[in-house]
Parts: structure tokens; sequence; C-alpha cells
């Protein structure tokens, strides 16, 4: 899955490519690419047609176009295998292509969802007073967000009965960090993904907050992380920051800080990376 600074990665596209254009066609070729827009792909074509594009927006690992001169957003559900890709009209169509939006202009470009698996797709919301796609309220900020607050972070986990990798991954709480960079900032900050978040004193916290914005930004200075061709930027180029990980996927391999070998332990239907002597377990009460 995506995460913030891949997500980012795409933001940062659109707004170049596609925010400011006004909607000319929209082209449904999968439903389930509008599962989430009940009326139907021809309804939801329509509904966006003559729009203007407003700047693309995030949080977390949610990404949205808004309606510049409407109160409703495009919601987009990257999935496993979503890609929003720009593309001049005659580009050949993409083997998984599931929704084309032209454009009224004369760019010779246009926007391409393409999805292989099918779990992603696009969506119409109407928009809270905060300018948020209605079903992502709930949603925390990230960490990278100006308004992020970390004494109210730190309150938070200190009243969780829960641990800090599991914090970490809930979106209610801080958003935008999924398990590749929760790994990597736990391995940065030398903390056990079963740390209790109880334990944690203020410093620590904000040293652990230092740590995942550090390697959130030194992922989006590369374009993300791409382990495979699922996940592109709007002109299909792939990150490159799984070049530079230092716990993830590197099982067996030595910690880049002590030498001990890199261990992985599965972890709610996923995987822990974890260097067991510098990220060494919680004592368990006797």
């Amino acid at each position: 899955m995506p995460e913030l600074p891949e997500v980012e990665v795409v933001r940062r596209g659109l707004e170049r490519w596609v925010s400011g254009r006004v909607v000319g066609d929209v082209q449904v070729m999968h439903p389930r690419a509008v599962r989430r827009h009940v009326a139907g792909g021809e309804d939801f074509g329509s509904r966006l047609t003559g729009h203007r594009v407003g700047l693309a927006q995030r949080r977390g690992k949610y990404l949205w176009l808004p309606l510049a001169d409407s109160a409703q957003s495009v919601l987009a559900h990257l999935g496993m295998s979503g890609q929003l890709l720009v593309q001049p009209h005659d580009a050949p169509d993409e083997k998984h292509l599931r929704i084309r939006v032209r454009f009224a202009d004369d760019q010779g470009t246009e926007l391409r969802f393409v999805d292989q698996r099918t779990f992603g797709g696009l969506s119409l919301h109407d928009n809270t007073p905060d300018g948020l796609p209605d079903v992502i309220a709930h949603i925390a900020r990230d960490p990278l967000d100006p308004a992020f607050d970390d004494d109210a972070f730190h309150l938070a986990l200190r009243r969780r009965r829960t641990t800090i990798k599991r914090a970490l991954l809930d979106q209610s709480l801080i958003s935008g960090v999924g398990n590749i960079y929760a790994d990597e900032a736990l391995w940065r900050a030398r903390l056990h993904y079963e740390r209790p978040t109880a334990t944690l004193t203020r410093p620590r916290t904000a040293e652990l907050l230092g740590h995942v914005r550090d390697v959130m930004n030194a992922a989006l200075a590369v374009g993300g992380t791409s382990f495979d061709s699922l996940y592109v930027n709007v002109n299909g180029e792939s990150g490159y920051f799984e070049r530079s990980l230092d716990a993830y996927g590197r099982e067996e391999m030595p910690c880049r800080r002590c030498g001990t070998a890199i261990r992985r332990r599965p972890w709610m239907n996923r995987s822990s990376y974890f260097c067991p002597r510098c990220q060494r377990p919680p004592r368990v009460a006797s």
C-alpha cells in the first residue's frame, strides 16, 4: 500500500499537471473503479464534466481533487495497485486502464486511473467545512502537516493501552504512517515495535516523531518507495527509497548500526523488521 511519501509524490504531480483544468469528458471502463459511486459510472462522469479541478490535496495516505466551483471532491482510493497517470492523448491505453479523464483545453494530456487488482477507485463526496471529503473527516493530521500537534499526540499515546507500532498505524491518531515507515522510524529511534505506548516519555515521543518526519522527508526526496511496477508517479517513474531502507525488507542482513542480523516477525497479517540488539523487546512483567 502506498504511504504518505508515495501519495505526496503523486499529489505534487497532479498539482502540476491537473489542477486548474476543466473536465471535458470522463470514460469509466470498469464499474469497480467507481463502485463507491452508487449511481454508476455514467452518472459519475456527468457530475464531473464541466467542473474545474482545484488544488490537489492530501491528508496522510488520502488524496483528493477538489472541484473548484463546487462543494465536492474526487477522492482517489489507490488501494494495492492504483495509479494516477498523466498521459498524452495518443499514448496507447494501459492494459488495466479503468477511468479516463479528458480536459477541455489544448494541452494534449489526459488523466488515467490504472488499477491492476481493482481494489482502488475514484469517488465523489461532499466536503466538510474544513474542505475534506466527508468520508475521511475522522482521519488525523499527518506528521508533515504544519498543524500537527506533537503534545496532543504524546498525551494520546499515554492514554492508549497499546503498543507503539499499532499506534503509529492508527490513522485516527496519526495519519500517513504505514508498515514500511513505521519500521524505519522505530529502527532509527531504537524502539521495539511492541514497546507499550504508556512507557514513552515526552522527550522519547518527540524523538520518535523527529525520526518519522526525517524518514518520510528522505523518501520524498527520492520519489518514495517502489518495490515493483505498481507504485509510480504520474509520469510513470518509480521511487528509489527502497535502496536506503535500514530495516524493512532486510531480514538476515546486517544492521547498519551494529552489524547484528535484522529479524522479521509476523505482525498483524504483516511483518515487522527490527534489530534484536538495537531494538530490545520490552520486559514482560512477572
